[in-house]
């Protein structure tokens, strides 16, 4: 079944967003390299991302998928439009894709 797993924000400074949602909230993250950091809760995760060419221009909603394939294949008939085609990272595979309302969202699978 899918369903949203994971916000990826925008981070123009890492360290500091780190302690900020640190200090706030009391989120405990993990960093992945110098540039993300993320809660690792397998709950509704929070991503920050700081590499500037893989950052996007508003928050990322993630869905979880069953099978990463079918659901680009879904998300194309049903009208999204590809952004970025599947690819791997540390845990798992995904792809990005813009709503008919070109809202920017990502689908995943994990390893």
């Amino acid at each position: 079944m899918s369903r949203i797993c994971f916000v990826e924000l925008p981070a123009s400074d890492l360290a500091s967003a780190r302690s900020f949602y640190t200090d706030a909230f009391g989120l405990a993250f993990t960093d992945f390299g110098p540039s993300y950091s993320c809660t690792l809760t397998g709950d509704v995760d929070l991503g920050l991302q700081a590499d500037a060419s893989e950052t996007t221009s508003a928050p990322l909603v993630v869905i979880a998928v069953d099978d990463l394939e079918a659901s680009l294949e879904a998300v194309s008939k049903a009208g999204g439009v590809i952004t970025k085609p599947i690819f791997a990272f540390p845990g798992g595979r995904r792809f990005h894709f813009r709503d008919p309302s070109g809202n920017e969202l990502a689908a995943l699978k994990t390893d």
